[in-house]
């Protein structure tokens, strides 16, 4: 069995968004590689071959996640082609990503990964508003009754307003899970500085063109995250947790 991760020694990490051919590209070219590369396979469901060549050579282990068209995915994908995407790489993650909305249609899907010590990242992406604190916290349990390894947000912060409640929910999260959050839209950048400062379990960058507004690039985040390390000396422990058998 793998270790237990524990939200207070999680040290942030970085992930390098691969969302399509160019990103992918991008990616293998890279010689100081992010800690995690996610491949968005809705985005890349056109371009699996070109995909399945390259994996060899992506220097980072991998999130793969197949998005919800409601929540941002592309080429409005069923949840049964959703599935066969994430089955089909998940001998190649280290973690899978399924939103809280997919979590119980694919609760056999979460178990088999489970079961292959791939680590299980339950999200939310609201891309109208940031919810009230109360219902994040619910959601977060919600996500922990899953098996979340890590509860995952991205909502919109286009006013101070909104980035406060996703800050006042990341400071005040009672949940034993690790958290990522991040904002989207014209506070998505500060958002972002800000919450890997307060160490953010994941933190997302592009890799040549952003795919929302205020996603950083991978100097931007490594910027935000060596100021916090300036500011709060060494990192916590932690890091990529252990894969068995693998």
């Amino acid at each position: 069995m793998r270790p237990a991760v524990k939200a207070q020694r999680f040290a942030p990490l970085i992930v390098g968004v691969i969302a399509s051919p160019a990103d992918l590209r991008a990616a293998a070219r890279l010689r100081k590689p992010p800690d995690l590369f996610e491949l968005r396979l809705d985005c890349l469901s056109r371009s699996l071959e070109e995909l399945e060549n390259k994996l060899s050579v992506l220097p980072a282990p991998l999130i793969v996640t197949a998005r919800h068209p409601r929540e941002g995915g592309a080429n409005n994908l069923s949840v049964k082609q959703r599935r066969e995407l994430l089955l089909r790489f998940l001998p190649r993650a280290h973690y899978v990503d399924v939103e809280l909305r997919s979590a119980k249609a694919l609760r056999p899907l979460l178990a088999r990964a489970r079961s292959e010590s791939v680590q299980r990242i339950i999200s939310f992406h609201d891309f109208d508003s940031t919810p009230s604190v109360r219902s994040l916290r619910a959601k977060a349990r919600a996500a922990k009754s899953f098996g979340a390894d890590i509860f995952k947000i991205a909502t919109r912060t286009d006013s101070a307003a909104q980035l406060g409640r996703l800050l006042d929910f990341f400071a005040n999260n009672d949940i034993d899970v690790p958290l990522c959050a991040m904002g989207i839209g014209k506070l998505g950048a500060e958002s972002r500085h800000q919450l890997i400062l307060r160490g953010s379990a994941l933190n997302y960058a592009h890799l040549g063109r952003a795919h929302l507004a205020g996603q950083p690039s991978l100097s931007d985040i490594r910027r935000s995250k060596s100021s916090g390390c300036r500011v709060r000396g060494p990192s916590r422990t932690g890091g990529l947790p252990r894969r068995v058998g693998r």
